[in-house]
């Protein structure tokens, strides 16, 4: 059983994690941000690899990714943070990333180090299913992690019904077929979406990101999931506040 399994035995509902970008907005902000998330509430905590070319980043993630890399970040760094961070943080991390990350950084080795940090759940949007059943189930078998899938509004049944299978900690359905970033309220298309996939009475836990940004989004997806992910809006807080004001941000999402 995996710290996300775990979790889910402790709490299957209102679920929050919260989405943010190794070394932003100073280099060295990586264990106070996770340090604050902890202390503030939150139930697991989504931790992104700067990546220069990201696959669905809105401007706003690919804003601090871009001033991440200008600090100086990088996956070794990384890792020495997180390391860190290992015996003092209880709350469930997740390692969001890239493909092209791990296979640069070798993939035996970058497994091995997300491992050694205390982390066993990853989401690598850019890993082809086929890749994944053919290589990558087996290595993270090896190592005993587990990969997050993302839906969107236009997966067929079949890939759902697929993932649904592979899954060990979670689905993760995007909320809108488009970029992250706050848009506004959850329209009346986004809930026959979610009905849609709640119906289907899948075996996995749901978590809802795109677009999640304050209370009131926040709440209308957990009518239809276990939780939700709040990326953008932290992040836009945090490059504005600083790592002072995360209390200050999650309190409200969570009373």
């Amino acid at each position: 059983m995996n710290s996300i399994q775990e979790l889910f035995q402790q709490k299957d509902k209102n679920l929050l994690s919260i989405y943010f970008t190794c070394g932003y907005p100073n280099l060295n902000d990586t264990t106070q941000v996770i340090s604050a998330l902890e202390t503030s509430g939150v139930d697991f905590i989504e931790v992104g690899l700067p990546y220069s070319d990201p696959l669905a980043d809105g401007p706003t993630i690919q804003d601090s990714s871009q001033k991440a890399l200008q600090n100086g970040i990088n996956l070794d760094l990384v890792f020495e943070q997180l390391m860190t961070i290992k015996v003092t943080n209880k709350t469930p991390l997740v390692l969001m990333g890239y493909l092209n990350q791990m296979l640069k950084y070798g993939e035996d080795k970058f497994c091995q180090k997300v491992v050694d940090c205390g982390i066993d759940t990853l989401i690598l949007p850019d890993l082809p299913m086929v890749e994944f059943e053919n290589h990558y189930q087996k290595l993270f078998d090896k190592y005993g992690l587990t990969n997050v899938f993302l839906i969107t509004p236009h997966t067929s049944e079949e890939r759902i019904k697929k993932i649904d299978s592979y899954t060990k900690a979670f689905i993760y359905v995007v909320a809108s077929a488009s970029i992250t970033g706050a848009k506004g309220e959850i329209s009346s298309q986004q809930i026959a979406y979610f009905e849609r996939i709640k119906a289907m009475n899948l075996k996995s836990k749901l978590i809802v990101g795109f677009g999640i940004s304050d209370k009131q989004t926040f709440n209308t997806a957990c009518n239809y999931a276990n939780g939700a992910i709040i990326g953008s809006a932290f992040i836009k807080n945090l490059g504005k506040n600083g790592v002072a004001s995360i209390n200050d941000f999650i309190k409200p999402i969570i009373s």
